[in-house]
């Protein structure tokens, strides 16, 4: 008996040692023409059977009356809570198609999340502070991530396979998703770079009222899928 328990942990270890060399890495790097790297950039992947990453909840801060993270992406059927993290009161809404919604003010912690249950994009915005411009990317699909600083999106434990990426970022004209075309992961792995033409970026100030309408408008006339 005492060979039997010593066998079965071993073929566990072996089992999982090949279950963890067949996962795949796909890291994308985004980036403008001029090679500066493409913060806030949504990346998604279609391919080989998968389910979606995590478990189903997210939260949207307010730190420093700025919305944080700037750019959320969520697998669609995800409740998402809007923490205050701020000493004042905001009070956050979206005329959004894909999520249409306002929380009045509030402090700490929102009483409820909100179920996002519909694809798109959903801009956010605070009734007592105009600059402040959000977005919330919901997807079908399972596999999914944003850039950050450098421009990198990791997307860990992939069978290896054929994938179709879409690519999202606020200031991509009419802020439409792009389809970013078919990659072949190997099992070692891939690192595959993609240039956007963004949009110059709003200044760092209140917008005017058109400038903030006009985002919301994007938005609502096409949902992103």
């Amino acid at each position: 008996m005492a060979r039997i328990f010593h066998v079965l942990p071993l073929a566990a270890l072996l089992l999982a040692a090949l279950g963890s060399a067949s996962a795949a890495t796909l890291e994308v790097l985004a980036y403008h023409a001029d090679g500066r790297p493409v913060a806030d950039a949504v990346v998604t992947l279609q391919g080989p059977a998968g389910t979606p990453q995590g478990a189903l909840k997210a939260d949207m801060d307010q730190r420093d009356q700025r919305f944080a993270p700037h750019v959320l992406a969520v697998h669609t059927g995800t409740q998402v809570r809007f923490p205050n993290s701020d000493n004042i009161r905001h009070q956050v809404y979206s005329f959004s198609t894909a999520k249409r919604f306002e929380l009045r003010l509030y402090e700490g912690t929102s009483a409820a999340p909100l179920l996002f249950d519909k694809p798109g994009v959903v801009v956010l915005g605070c009734n007592i502070h105009d600059w402040m411009l959000g977005y919330i990317y919901v997807t079908d699909d399972p596999r999914f991530g944003v850039s950050d600083d450098q421009g990198r999106v990791r997307l860990p434990d992939l069978p290896a396979g054929e994938y179709r990426l879409t690519l999202w970022h606020p200031q991509l004209a009419g802020m439409q998703p792009l389809d970013g075309g078919t990659v072949r992961v190997p099992a070692a792995g891939l690192s595959h770079r993609v240039a956007l033409t963004l949009a110059p970026a709003p200044a760092d100030l209140p917008p005017t009222p058109s400038a903030f309408g006009d985002a919301f408008d994007r938005a609502a006339r096409e949902p992103a899928q």
